[in-house]
């Protein structure tokens, strides 16, 4: 391969993978729950995608191929690990006013809780699929498992959340009324 090609190739990985960091932290965090952790396993990801690119069979597959690699890395960090910590609370910012802050920070706590109350196989497909846009088939090869695994996973993970919070969301307004007395 000619030097300009090289150097051409590592400033396209190096732009991708750049890129790639906000995607592979996010699901990382939604994996873990653990900010540092987090951005422990998207760091050794990209540390390992920078070092083994010249592995990279197909191009138009580099996404699927980095989301690979993490789950390799958080397979890795379970087993030395073998536990989970608990969820921390993040603020989501709101534009408008304090109301509906709260309410979005309220509502995403609550299925930031759901979703980690799922299986750790439940957890990480809904992530990908409804979170990250893959599809079953770019699941199934991030996660090194069947098509059809990943959608049951999907479907049980689904019918899980709706379950945990369809009650919550059907419930009264929470937001007091205010009554006129004359």
């Amino acid at each position: 391969m000619r030097m300009s090609q090289l150097f051409c190739r590592s400033r396209e990985l190096k732009k991708t993978l750049e890129a790639s960091r906000s995607r592979l932290y996010r699901i990382a965090y939604a994996w873990t729950h653990n900010a540092a952790l987090a951005d422990d396993l998207v760091q050794e990801t990209l540390t390992k995608a920078w070092q083994k690119h010249d592995q990279l069979r197909d191009p138009e597959a580099e996404e699927a191929w980095l989301f690979s690699i993490m789950t390799n890395c958080f397979r890795d960090h379970h087993r030395r690990e073998r536990e989970t910590d608990d969820i921390d609370d993040m603020d989501i910012p709101c534009e408008h006013c304090l109301e509906t802050e709260h309410i979005r920070s309220e509502l995403a706590a609550r299925v930031r809780t759901a979703i980690a109350k799922l299986p750790q196989g439940q957890r990480q497909v809904v992530t990908l699929v409804d979170l990250e846009g893959f599809s079953y088939n770019e699941v199934s090869l991030i996660l090194g498992i069947p098509s059809g695994t990943v959608m049951s996973r999907l479907c049980r993970a689904r019918a899980a959340l709706k379950g945990m919070l369809l009650p919550e969301i059907a419930a009264p307004d929470r937001v007091p009324r205010i009554r006129r007395i004359k």
